[in-house]
């Protein structure tokens, strides 16, 4: 049987593309021709950003092997809100899309177990057992050490989903934290990459990557370039690239010799790439949807040129 993460590296070859959708949305960035057809309470907020993201899976489904809605965009509009998320999972689904859940979730015990039944585990209920966001991969943080990831490890290893343990962040001040150095002189990253590869062991599928991966972002490339080598099962979920100025030569180091070992995440540059100086002469807000699928053409053939000519 394929593993989760092999599943997702059949969708990047089968479309030879090594990217993903963030579906992060926001009121003031639905385009006119969206919000016009729908009024300002939160059930018709969420109306309208569930049409808005089924017309980007839509245009982008034949081309793009996932997306990565990110749940905070979605819970700030209450259950409206988990109920146009839950939507645009099933419906990226239902599409042929691999879905990838930004939750970051980090807990321990019963809760983190709680977390992992409703992401990619079930909810035992009486007899029966309930499947509730039903997604391929979920985003983990790891602060909490092995307490907080083992729920989520036997949940991938019981029912074949994945998880991307947040490794080196994209953020400027991930360093506070991520880059103090141990006794041993290690930092705080590179011991957490120790850990996703223990974690990892046991789930490493037929490409020799594991469904336990983790998050390493593009704004760091030193770091990125370190850990393929520190990690070299561990698939890279890659946030940065586009509007926090990831740039496709740096993030090609975190790709392997075969061309694989990444899946590189654009949020805006995509869903708003209608406003871009890149296309805001050529499309219009009723193009919005073209406009996402012509910037995600370009943002593949940059990606695979800068990593088939590193």
């Amino acid at each position: 049987m394929k593993t989760a993460i092999d599943r997702l590296i059949d969708k990047i070859k089968e479309m030879d593309n090594p990217t993903v959708i963030g579906l992060d949305p926001r009121y003031d960035m639905l385009p006119e021709c969206i919000k016009s057809k729908y009024g300002t309470d939160l059930r018709d907020v969420c109306r309208a950003i569930i049409e808005y993201n089924y017309k980007l899976i839509d245009s982008v489904c034949d081309i793009v092997p996932a997306i990565k809605p990110q749940i905070a965009f979605y819970e700030m509009f209450g259950t409206y809100g988990i109920e146009a998320f839950c939507e645009t999972c099933r419906y990226a689904k239902h599409k042929g899309m691999i879905v990838i859940a930004d939750m970051k979730r980090g807990d321990i015990g019963t809760t983190a177990q709680a977390y992992s039944n409703a992401a990619i585990g079930k909810t035992p209920v009486a007899e029966m057992n309930y499947a509730i966001y039903d997604i391929d991969f979920v985003t983990v943080n790891p602060y909490l050490g092995t307490d907080g990831i083992k729920p989520f490890v036997e949940d991938c290893k019981k029912y074949n989903k994945g998880i991307f343990v947040l490794v080196k962040t994209s953020n400027q001040s991930s360093g506070e934290l991520q880059d103090l150095r141990l006794e041993d002189g290690k930092t705080v990253y590179e011991k957490v990459a120790e850990l996703v590869n223990m974690w990892g062991e046991d789930l490493v599928g037929e490409y020799g990557y594991s469904s336990i991966s983790s998050v390493v972002g593009a704004t760091y490339p030193k770091q990125l370039e370190e850990l393929r080598k520190i990690m070299p099962t561990s698939y890279f979920l890659i946030p940065g690239y586009g509007a926090q100025g990831g740039k496709a030569d740096d993030i090609a180091l975190g790709f392997d010799e075969n061309g694989l070992g990444g899946i590189v995440n654009a949020s805006r540059s995509l869903m708003c790439a209608w406003k871009s100086d890149k296309w805001k002469d050529v499309y219009t807000d009723e193009q919005f949807a073209e406009a996402t699928r012509a910037e995600a053409i370009r943002m593949r053939d940059e990606l695979n040129g800068a990593i088939k000519s590193k």
